[in-house]
């Protein structure tokens, strides 16, 4: 098991935490998605995580990603 941190851009609210689970736990290998909003991070877990498709996958949900955070 593997784990990503990402911080994030543009999220205030339950409903922008929702987006971005929705859109990340599509990507292969991702078996769970936790969204902090007062830290403005995604964590994310799972197997062979591509983090080019993780961060794709945030952008898709209309956020924006800088560089993952040392875990």
């Amino acid at each position: 098991m593997y784990q990503k941190q990402y911080n994030v851009t543009g999220m205030s609210c339950e409903h922008c935490a929702a987006s971005i689970k929705e859109e990340v736990s599509e990507v292969p290998g991702v078996s769970e998605v936790v969204v902090d909003l007062a830290a403005n991070t995604v964590t994310v877990h799972g197997t062979d995580l591509d983090d080019e498709r993780l961060r794709a996958a945030i952008v898709e949900a209309g956020y924006g990603v800088t560089d993952p955070v040392a875990v």
